[in-house]
């Protein structure tokens, strides 16, 4: 296929990784920052034009920044003459948000959706935050075959039974019902789901699943992403005090902000595993593989 894969200097090593896995080859987007902050950013052309069909790499941890990365690199790259662009974020922020709680709050979630599917053809992604919408499609106003989200949770439930092979797999709410049970089905694990009660950012109340006993046993954790941790703190505390012999966390999206690990670790936490969706030393599960297959499974031509 006549097509290259395009990505930030700081994902350098992910894009080798992609190109790797599906045989593009990786070309770097140069940036510039202006003393005033203003971002300047040049697609590479040195080697060779750009094809007509273009991959665009950019996990969007601390997205504010790369969203107008986003915007200058895709609406240049048309300029150039790509007529299909897909965007690749292992990692898609503005999702938490689909309803307005209060009068007069931004649906960030329709609105950075509307705004990726201006942008590009395809937008792929992995385990994004999606609640009371149950499609990227719907968040990203796309056809459904071209707005792909991928689940990294079975291969975390690969890395989970390597280590702890008749662990008890719990999500710390109801809304990781998805991707425990997605995990638990992969290797036949016993699966349980906490109920929670948020009073902000950083204060949540868990409650442990009726009628489990989980005195001796191995629990880990399962979950989209991991932010301010205190929901997964929160539970572990619960379940270390439920008798567990070992709580530990498995999550597809380590963004722990601040202090996040270190809250867990004293909750009692042991392993944390995460993908490679973002950057981090918890990092065990690559990703390259599932989204080469992705890339594989949208379709073969994005000209039309």
């Amino acid at each position: 296929m006549d097509a290259c894969l395009l990505h930030f200097d700081d994902e350098a090593a992910s894009a080798a990784r992609l190109a790797a896995a599906t045989g593009l080859e990786a070309r770097c987007i140069e940036r510039h920052r202006f003393p005033d902050g203003e971002i300047k950013v040049r697609l590479p052309l040195e080697r060779a034009p750009l094809p007509q069909q273009v991959v665009l790499l950019r996990s969007l941890a601390q997205p504010n920044e790369k969203l107008v990365e986003l915007l200058l690199a895709a609406q240049t790259a048309r300029s150039l003459g790509v007529r299909a662009l897909t965007l690749v974020a292992p990692y898609l922020a503005y999702m938490r948000q689909d309803i307005a709680f209060t009068p007069g709050e931004a649906v960030s979630q329709r609105i950075v959706g509307g705004f990726l599917a201006g942008l590009f053809d395809a937008v792929l992604t992995v385990d994004p935050h999606l609640h009371r919408v149950h499609t990227l499609a719907e968040a990203i106003p796309l056809p459904e075959e071209r707005a792909l989200a991928l689940s990294a949770a079975p291969l975390l439930a690969d890395c989970v039974v390597a280590y702890r092979p008749h662990a008890w797999l719990v999500g710390p709410d109801a809304e990781s019902e998805q991707w425990v049970a997605q995990a638990a089905a992969r290797h036949g694990l016993r699966w349980a789901v906490c109920g929670k009660r948020r009073h902000g950012d950083r204060r949540v109340e868990v409650t442990l699943p009726e009628g489990v006993n989980f005195a001796g046993a191995a629990v880990v954790l399962i979950d989209d992403v991991a932010s301010t941790g205190h929901t997964l703190a929160e539970a572990a505390r619960g379940l270390h005090a439920a008798g567990a012999a070992s709580v530990d966390v498995a999550v597809t999206h380590a963004l722990f902000a601040g202090d996040a690990l270190a809250l867990l670790r004293a909750a009692g936490v042991g392993r944390v595993w995460s993908s490679d969706s973002v950057p981090h030393e918890t990092n065990a599960v690559p990703l390259a593989p599932l989204l080469a297959q992705g890339l594989a499974a949208l379709p073969r031509a994005l000209l039309s």
